[in-house]
């Protein structure tokens, strides 16, 4: 692992919070010059939802695609989704994070999950939904939510079993499926794309002894949407 792991010479592995790193060229990937550096978040949450669009084919323009939680890796699913040039509809608990999603992100529209008549209102109107939640939730409602032949992915990481409501994937010949991060190519291309069309992560920067208290905000929840760790002038300053 690239933190908090050991390497060959039995060292703990630094990762982001390294001041220098020495990588073999075959896993280096080009940071285009337009892209900032507190972009950096593109490479984790970036990735993590430009891979499963563009894998299980979901990025084809007039494709309706909803996205499940509006984090970390849902406002990253909602901007690639939208340059994609497919319709975009945020599925959330949380009915305070609709202007958000629909007026600072651009989505097209929004759902609460918990309301059964906006659930029912949009069943089977979507291609496919990037499920981006970690916590333990249904996916029952998100599948009653996909056109026949449609394609529920799981991107976030629930630490207990979801039920698996096998009839509702046998009535309309839907797909669950799950996705990790991406390889190297894909990180490249992603980040190029990223670059073309002016998609950067939403973050807060901090500077590196403000890294506990990011932390204990992080834990809260407390973010939009991602902390960046600015080393280089930590390092300028000491």
């Amino acid at each position: 692992m690239t933190a908090n792991g050991t390497y060959s010479d039995g060292t703990i592995t630094q990762g982001g919070y390294s001041d220098l790193m020495v990588v073999d060229e075959h896993f280096v990937v080009h940071w285009p010059e337009n892209l900032p550096m507190e972009a950096a978040p593109l490479l984790c949450a970036g990735v993590t939802t430009y891979s499963p669009l563009k894998y299980f084919e979901l990025d084809k323009p007039g494709m309706h695609i909803g996205v499940v939680g509006l984090g970390g890796l849902g406002h990253m699913a909602v901007k690639f989704a939208k340059a994609f040039g497919t319709k975009v509809t945020v599925i959330s608990t949380s009915a305070g994070k609709k202007d958000e999603a629909i007026e600072r992100l651009g989505a097209d529209s929004f759902l609460v999950s918990r309301d059964p008549d906006q659930m029912q209102a949009a069943r089977g109107s979507l291609d496919g939904i990037i499920d981006t939640v970690s916590a333990v939730h249904p996916i029952s409602p998100l599948l009653n939510l996909l056109k026949t032949n449609g394609k529920l992915v799981m991107v976030g990481a629930p630490e207990k079993p979801l039920e698996l409501p096998v009839f509702s994937l046998l009535a309309g010949r839907k797909l669950v499926a799950g996705s990790g991060t991406g390889g190297l190519k894909e990180m490249q291309e992603m980040v190029n794309f990223a670059a073309k069309h002016n998609i950067t992560p939403d973050v807060e920067v901090v500077p590196m002894d403000y890294v506990n208290t990011a932390l204990e905000r992080l834990v809260k929840s407390d973010v939009k949407y991602r902390f960046v760790l600015d080393i280089g002038n930590t390092l300028n300053k000491s």
